[in-house]
């Protein structure tokens, strides 16, 4: 079934753009990396990684050159940082590298661009390697002696990496999340109650697979909204121009994670599910509790505030519209793992923005206000990344 969704995949987004190895590379590393079994601000490092590499390879090429092979440097690049960082997959990985060049001919040509890719991958990884250098010291809240589960969170320390355009992971922390004893605390409270249960009389069936759609967290489903942004006339085959837009948009994620890591472990909130089972301590009579309460979806591994999924659609969203513009780009679309053979569709990025941050509210995992602020956090760091890499129309 796995295999079906990749192949939906790269025949929804990049039919007609198979000729370009940027995009055609992107594909298979989103297979590998959503196959892997990292979390998923890993997969969001790798991939981030992964396109720096293609970029810097295609960068090194003189435009114009017939001396390297860019379809041999991008499957070079792909292949270096996917074995390295997720060597679990390398037979799958080394398949798919010897099936793109032995389509390649025999030239002098090909093996310039073989070496590039490799220099490429392997001066990105070095650039990387004090990623996982800092330590997990989160410290489960407890009372002496008193029993909490024992699966710690995720990404406790992530927002502690260095970025690749923010300065720091706090940048841009936003504003605490409203207090307890709040309207705008019971109107969202109260949303999630009623819409975001496993069991709920007021979610449309619309509504509930919009929330399953994106209970899936890998890069894929953005890599795909940004390869059916560029499917136009324009861009296909520019293999330089799309090789930069999916690097930054990579990196832009990546920080994305980085920036909203930090906020979740600063303020800690707590989810829906902890939230409407204890109720009765929130010291606010328009919030009644539900002791059996349960989520459409499992929760994430991480505070609640703000929304993840929300930043990295805001983010995805503001650069693919301002480095292609609203007017030039294809027709967004996307498929998930979480839902085999369902394509979705938008006209505009702010549809995206506003269907991902309503699928976390109807899944009951993520408050309005929430999503509210990661959407917002997501625009920034996506008009940073324009400015940073000089993407903007």
């Amino acid at each position: 079934m796995r295999r079906y969704v990749f192949l939906v995949l790269a025949m929804t987004s990049a039919t007609t753009l198979r000729a370009d190895p940027v995009v055609e590379w992107n594909v298979r590393a989103s297979e590998v990396i959503t196959a892997s079994r990292l979390s998923s601000p890993a997969m969001y490092r790798t991939a981030a990684i992964v396109q720096v590499a293609v970029l810097e390879a295609v960068g090194g090429i003189k435009a114009g050159s017939s001396d390297t092979s860019i379809d041999a440097a991008v499957a070079a690049a792909t292949r270096g940082v996917l074995v390295s960082l997720i060597p679990e997959q390398e037979s799958t990985i080394e398949a798919a590298y010897q099936t793109a060049l032995h389509a390649l001919p025999e030239s002098a040509a090909k093996t310039s661009g073989i070496s590039a890719g490799e220099r490429a991958a392997a001066q990105v990884l070095a650039s990387r390697a004090d990623d996982d250098s800092v330590p997990d010291t989160y410290r489960p809240h407890a009372a002496p002696g008193a029993y909490v589960p024992t699966t710690l969170p995720a990404g406790t320390a992530w927002s502690k990496r260095k970025p690749w355009f923010l300065a720091r992971g706090d940048n841009l922390r936003p504003d605490p999340p409203p207090h307890l004893d709040s309207d705008i605390w019971a109107r969202d409270y109260n949303e999630v109650r009623l819409l975001g249960g496993r069991v709920s009389m007021q979610r449309t069936a619309e509504q509930t697979a919009i929330a399953r759609f994106w209970s899936a967290v890998t890069p894929a489903l953005y890599f795909a909204v940004a390869r059916s942004a560029i499917d136009t006339p324009s861009r296909r085959n520019a293999v330089a121009e799309n090789a930069r837009l999916l690097a930054v948009v990579a990196m832009a994620m990546d920080d994305a994670l980085i920036a909203v890591l930090d906020a979740k472990y600063t303020y800690n909130l707590w989810r829906p599910i902890t939230a409407i089972r204890n109720a009765d301590r929130d010291d606010n009579p328009r919030t009644d509790r539900d002791a059996g309460w349960l989520p459409l979806i499992e929760t994430p591994l991480h505070p609640e505030y703000p929304c993840g999924h929300c930043i990295l659609a805001g983010t995805v969203g503001t650069v693919l519209e301002g480095a292609v513009g609203r007017d030039s780009m294809g027709k967004l679309s996307c498929v998930s793992p979480a839902t085999p053979g369902v394509v979705r569709t938008w006209a505009h990025v702010e549809d995206l923005m506003q269907e991902v941050a309503l699928a976390r509210v109807y899944a009951g995992v993520h408050y309005r206000n929430s999503t509210e602020v990661g959407v917002a956090m997501g625009k920034k760091i996506g008009k940073l990344a324009l400015t940073r890499y000089s993407l903007a129309r």
